[in-house]
């Protein structure tokens, strides 16, 4: 496409007038540059001020004359338009234009990309973690539901030996539980992985492409899922599909990995309903010449697959983990019947029902579970909990603890036993909040086992602060007993207290779904456009609507009935001496209006009155230091301007006109 002459003409005259304008915007520029250096340098010196001519003056007047070259126009003008040219392009623009791949890793790469795509929103909500090549995550990518616990990377099975709530899966297996996947022939490979908290999965994504493709239309994409069944503690599933896009057909290998020659477990092939499954057993060594039985029963699939050119194949792996408590070598005979009998019959169901409603149902108790949380608004210093690192914490917790809610076969006497120490946890949480105890949420977690010893110590916390029913609630309870110790809350007899210390008020965050008598509370810690905490409660009434009421530390106002409007209720930050809860919730307003009495106060301030007088700033003597150093600059600096002008051998400020 050709521009006639006058369009050309009139964009570079236009080019030329901006360029003018720039070389005369940098010419002043360097004036007052170059007027400052000598100003500093004469006072500094003692020498005269000002002259009258500056050589760059003189050398800058000569710069607009070369735009009278034409060959100079069209060099400013030709190399304007390659920055923007360049502005324009992208980096993957740019290198994908000047011959190479738009990613690293060439095709493969590019695939992976778009693949991932999907996951950021994910990520950028606070509901997972990714690891990509291009943003490795040293952090281990586990599925479990406290029987199981499955280390995706390095493909280690934990178990636990107890049923019991509390107890954690810290027995490792020799048995490998996924089944290995892949793509026959030389081929350039990406992956990446992800953390799903709000569905208890990780998910991977592998990008296979041959050597010498260029383009992604010749890449073969193999997505897995996979998941401790939250509600089935004896199930986990790995599911596949695979996705070719090319004009070849894919050969896929399929394969259950080695545990290694040492392995204590062993093989062999049985049939249920006319399907193949493979059954495994071995044992795990404990504590006093004991040894935990394990037995394994996974759908077997044929060990190679074709999928033709254009088309996807998808399938499903399922397998049931029954372990024993820890026994004698002389009972292994009989234990082994019963866990086998028991792990086949329970295949057999799962053989029978639709593999979708079992990972709804999966979704479903994780998304529940997940009503409860933390959600981090707003960090203004660096030993805060970021809020990747609390959802990190909650969810290896939870993968690791049982859930007695979900069990099907607890009796109703229990059911309902458990779900009243959730509602009211009387004297749970006690002590200080744990919002900044660094090794209760570590920003770093590097493999299964610190995972494990991070449940110990979150167990033993929790029991030792007032928590132990809620421990013995399982992973319902350990969310609740969490989420209450993070911002200090404490159920006492009558009330629910919010004891968090004032000074780190300046983080803004928020608890949601703290249970208390079957409604559910949020309470936010949030700042206003000065700056000044204050705090937002919100109840979600559930079947019965119970009346709350609250009133903040000191309860010299008039307690406030909670209620269930979208914008809920605001309560100003007052900190009482002595020090006491900033926020009282209760179900008797009768006992709101008498705890005033009870409190014994000496005062009550704001809680930036309280910040000034903990606070009160630098002393005086530092002001005074700075104060004088300013004057004594202010006198020296006029002392050398009166010796210029004024002193002996001054020069006249003005020349007489002769």
């Amino acid at each position: 496409m050709h521009l006639p002459r006058h369009v050309v003409g009139l964009v570079s005259e236009k080019i030329l007038q901006m360029l003018q304008y720039q070389l005369e915007s940098l010419q002043m520029a360097l004036k007052g540059l170059t007027l400052g250096v000598v100003l500093t340098r004469r006072i500094a010196f003692g020498l005269p001020l000002f002259k009258h001519k500056m050589w760059l003056q003189q050398r800058l007047k000569g710069l607009p004359g070369l735009l009278s070259s034409s060959w100079a126009r069209r060099v400013l003008i030709g190399l304007l338009l390659f920055l923007i040219f360049y502005w324009y392009l992208r980096a993957e623009r740019r290198w994908r234009f000047l011959g190479g791949s738009a990613v690293p890793g060439g095709a493969a790469g590019e695939c992976l990309q778009s693949e991932i795509h999907r996951w950021r929103s994910i990520v950028e909500r606070g509901e997972g973690i990714y690891s990509t090549p291009e943003e490795p995550l040293d952090t281990p990518f586990v599925s479990g539901n406290g029987h199981i616990l499955i280390d995706i990377d390095a493909n280690k099975l934990w178990v636990s030996s107890s049923l019991e709530p509390g107890s954690a899966p810290v027995h490792q297996a020799d048995h490998s539980p996924r089944v290995s996947v892949h793509l026959v022939g030389e081929r350039a490979e990406a992956r990446a992985n992800m953390l799903w908290f709000r569905k208890g999965a990780v998910l991977s994504v592998r990008c296979a492409s041959p050597v010498a493709a260029q383009s992604t239309r010749d890449c073969v994409s193999i997505r897995e899922e996979f998941i401790a069944h939250r509600s089935r503690p004896n199930v986990y599933l790995q599911r596949i599909h695979i996705k070719n896009p090319s004009d070849r057909a894919a050969t896929v290998d399929i394969s259950p990995s080695s545990p290694g020659s040492r392995s204590r477990f062993s093989s062999s092939v049985d049939k249920l309903d006319d399907r193949e499954v493979e059954l495994s057993s071995g044992t795990v060594q404990v504590e006093s010449n004991r040894v935990v039985l394990v037995v394994v029963v996974t759908r077997k699939l044929k060990s190679r697959i074709q999928v033709p050119a254009k088309s996807d194949y998808s399938d499903n792996i399922l397998s049931v983990v029954w372990t024993s408590e820890p026994i004698e070598s002389s009972k292994l005979e009989a234990t082994f019947s019963s866990l086998r009998d028991g792990a086949k019959k329970e295949m057999e169901e799962l053989l029978r029902a639709d593999v979708k409603d079992l990972v709804l149902d999966h979704q479903q108790a994780w998304m529940n579970l997940f009503i409860s949380g933390v959600e981090m608004r707003k960090i203004t210093d660096s030993h805060t909990p970021s809020g990747r690192t609390v959802n990190n914490t909650l969810y290896y917790i939870l993968s690791s603890s049982m859930a007695p809610l979900l069990d099907q076969r607890l009796s109703g006497e229990d059911r309902a036993r458990l779900e009243s120490s959730l509602n009211y946890a009387d004297h749970c949480f006690s002590g200080h909040a744990t919002m900044h105890a660094e090794n209760l949420w570590p920003e770093r977690v590097s493999s299964t086992a610190q995972i494990l010893q991070l449940v110990t110590l979150w167990t033993l916390t929790l029991q030792k602060r007032g928590c132990k029913v809620l421990v013995a609630a399982g992973a319902h309870g350990a969310m609740q007993g969490m989420v209450l110790s993070f911002g200090g809350l404490q159920f006492t007899e009558n009330h629910l207290q919010f004891q968090a210390d004032p000074d780190v008020l300046h983080n803004s965050y928020a608890l949601r779904g703290i249970h208390y008598n079957q409604d559910l509370i949020n309470l936010a810690v949030l700042l206003d456009v000065e700056g000044k905490p204050f705090m937002h409660v919100l109840v979600k009434q559930q079947e019965t609507p119970v009346k709350l009421y609250a009133c903040e530390a000191g309860c010299l106002n008039e307690p406030v009935e909670l209620t269930s409007e979208v914008k809920g209720h605001t309560f100003p930050v007052m900190v009482t001496q002595p020090i006491t809860p900033l926020l009282y919730i209760s179900t008797d307003l009768r006992h709101l209006q008498d705890l005033r009495h009870t409190l014994h106060l000496k005062a009550i301030l704001a809680h930036e009155e309280h910040m000034a007088n903990r606070y009160p700033g630098l002393p005086f003597l530092f002001w005074f230091s700075v104060a004088s150093l300013i004057t004594l600059f202010h006198l020296f600096l006029f002392k050398l301007i009166y010796n210029e002008y004024c002193g002996p051998g001054a020069k006249p400020l003005f020349r007489s006109k002769v």
